[in-house]
């Protein structure tokens, strides 16, 4: 008897056919240690025959006889053993820079080791004991997919390989991520770099990827009163560090969502320049405006400003219900937020206008813009300027492509901004920049008449009753 083709189930029995006739071959095996015998009948032409649904790593006693009738010869015998299955389930976990845990579902059968053979070019060998269902990998490079084969072995014999491939992270991560400067809206982030260079990093809390030579980060935008936990990993060809993470909790406001720039200098911020306001609530749409926390005690909100030319106020009523121009240079921050910011609470209308060293401002104890046609209600001037604004009072807005006020001049067509408009104005604030003909330009009638344009121009507003804190 000849074996051949032996693997973890199955088996090829050959044999040599005896030189008399017979009329076939009666092939049987048995398990060695608890095997039913179990026989497979045969042509006399076949001399070969597979056996399979076999155990792994287990021996079998196979006999074979020659039939002529109903006689039988002799049986000639022989003891084949079939091949250890392979692991199965094989797969890395806790996969680190240098290290990965090898996990498997142990062999069927009873195997005397496991060969492990892993490595990114050259394999490094590791033998286990046949009882093991796991090994850790150390002295991993960082940032290299290794490919893993696992055999069981049984004496001489091998099973066929396991096999799972597995990336380590990027090296040494930063460490000891810090947060400092810690205030209602912003803090200041801060780690040890690793040793070695980076591409950059992830940190997680909006999903922000920072700069690799960087070892701080401004956030802005916070939650006051809110709790943040950030996590982050430095990245190198596609990989990414463990993560490393800290946890601050943001300080808290009077006002956390506040309505206009006079709550937001209640809150502390007296610098001037841009902010995020609430006019309808927390749950309202914020308004990116512009804060002028230094005249007259501060906490104007800015909505108009005029200084160099380089926005166009010549626009339709869409652009000026809805805004433009920046907020840190020329803009109209939108006739529906300036509604709303005055339908929030009784205002105070304050225009400052300068030319050169010379500086002048209006002020209004009065000033609402209504839903309807953003008609303006304006009264109780003083000042150094004169008044050139209650003549416009209860008169609805105007431009070049809407203007319903029923005189005979088209007064946002000639006079070339968006206004509201009598017949046709005392002050064009909106006017055409730098222009001194045609009472086109920026003018404010009681200081400098129809034919200059104001080179500098602010309106703001905050509550009437509002009184600045006093300042140390």
């Amino acid at each position: 008897i000849v074996f051949s083709k032996v693997t973890e189930n199955s088996v090829t029995v050959s044999w040599t056919k005896p030189k008399s006739p017979v009329s076939g071959f009666k092939v049987t095996y048995t398990h060695a240690e608890d095997g039913e015998p179990v026989s497979v009948s045969l042509d006399s032409k076949d001399s070969t025959v597979g056996l399979s649904k076999l155990s792994p790593g287990s021996s079998y006693e196979v006999t074979v006889i020659s039939t002529l009738g109903l006689d039988e010869s002799d049986p000639v015998k022989d003891f084949v053993m079939t091949l250890p299955d392979p692991p199965t389930h094989l797969r890395a976990v806790n996969v680190t820079d240098s290290t990965a845990l090898l996990l498997w579902r142990p062999a069927l059968a009873a195997v005397d080791k496991y060969s492990i053979v892993y490595g990114a070019g050259t394999g490094e060998q590791v033998t286990v004991s046949g009882n093991a269902a796991e090994q850790q990998l150390s002295g991993l490079e960082g940032s290299t997919t290794y490919t893993v084969t696992v055999t069981s072995q049984l004496g001489s014999r091998e099973s066929s390989p396991a096999t799972t491939s597995f990336t380590t992270t990027v090296g040494e991560g930063p460490q000891d991520l810090q947060a400092s400067n810690v205030t209602p809206r912003t803090a200041t982030l801060s780690w040890k770099p690793p040793s070695k260079p980076v591409g950059n990093y992830r940190l997680s809390y909006q999903e922000v990827i920072v700069d690799g030579s960087l070892m701080q980060y401004n956030l802005t935008g916070l939650h006051p009163g809110s709790t943040y936990t950030l996590q982050l990993q430095a990245e190198g060809g596609g990989q990414y560090t463990s993560a490393i993470s800290t946890e601050f909790t943001t300080g808290t406001l009077r006002y956390p969502f506040p309505t206009d720039c006079s709550q937001e200098l209640l809150n502390g911020i007296v610098t001037s320049g841009e902010a995020e306001i609430f006019p309808q609530g927390r749950h309202g749409t914020p308004v990116t405006v512009s804060c002028d926390m230094e005249t007259d005690g501060g906490g104007w909100t800015v909505f108009q400003r005029r200084k160099d030319g380089s926005e166009n106020f010549f626009r339709r009523w869409n652009e000026y219900v809805e805004g433009f121009g920046d907020v840190n240079g020329e803009f109209w921050l939108g006739l529906a937020s300036i509604h709303n910011l005055t339908a929030m609470s009784r205002m105070s209308l304050r225009v400052d206008l300068r030319d050169g060293d010379e500086s002048v401002f209006a002020q209004y104890s009065t000033f609402e813009v209504a839903k309807r046609n953003y008609k303006l209600t304006v009264g109780g001037y003083s000042g150094t300027a004169g008044d050139s604004l209650s003549y416009h009072n209860n008169r609805i807005f105007s431009t070049k492509d809407r203007d319903l006020a029923p005189f005979i001049t088209r007064c946002a067509m000639s006079y070339r901004g968006g206004w509201w408009y009598k017949n046709c104005h005392e002050a064009n604030l909106n006017g055409l920049y730098g222009i001194n003909t045609k009472h086109q330009g920026v003018i404010w009638t009681a200081w400098k008449g129809k034919d200059f344009s104001v080179p500098f121009t602010e309106m703001k507003l905050r509550p009437a009753a509002f009184r600045p804190p006093s300042r140390g």
